[in-house]
């Protein structure tokens, strides 16, 4: 899309006022300065995805819309997670962050905050192994996406 105050807007409107839901959403500046790429996860039935394509090619500020999930593609989310970390659950934590392929990105005599990258399943299942009352804040940035092999997206 271009990379322009109010385009955002202009997304998020279009999914408000037609009742789709955003799962997540991340935007950012290309190689192409005058440019942004979306990557935007939402969920619903082969007709709902293919209304809100329509939709989204109608707006003026979208170049174009690809459907990432449609081929072979790599999907990647970010998690920052800080967790209660005392006595003997600190190697626990540890061994799990190592399993996990995570980094402790900062440390505290009570805390520690595990930065984890990995598909939304993993970052899920991360949750799922360490304890939750263990679990003091997250932050996920949501997935974002990009083709497999030589495929590029070509405006």
């Amino acid at each position: 899309m271009e990379n322009e105050a109010g385009a955002l807007s202009r997304v998020a409107g279009l999914f408000s006022a037609r009742g789709y839901n955003i799962e997540s959403l991340s935007v950012a500046p290309t190689e192409d300065p005058t440019l942004s790429r979306m990557t935007l996860v939402t969920t619903g039935s082969d007709d709902v995805i293919e209304q809100v394509t329509k939709h989204l090619n109608k707006l003026i500020e979208v170049v174009k819309v690809i459907d990432l999930s449609d081929g072979n593609h790599i999907e990647r989310e970010l998690m920052l997670v800080k967790v209660r970390a005392i006595g003997p659950d600190r190697e626990e934590i540890k061994r799990l962050v190592e399993i996990f392929r995570g980094c402790i990105i900062d440390v505290t005599d009570k805390s520690y905050t595990i930065e984890l990258t990995g598909t939304s399943s993993k970052l899920d299942a991360f949750l799922d192994a360490i304890e939750k009352s263990a679990v003091l804040e997250t932050v996920r940035t949501g997935a974002s996406g990009i083709g497999r092999g030589d495929w590029v997206l070509k405006v």
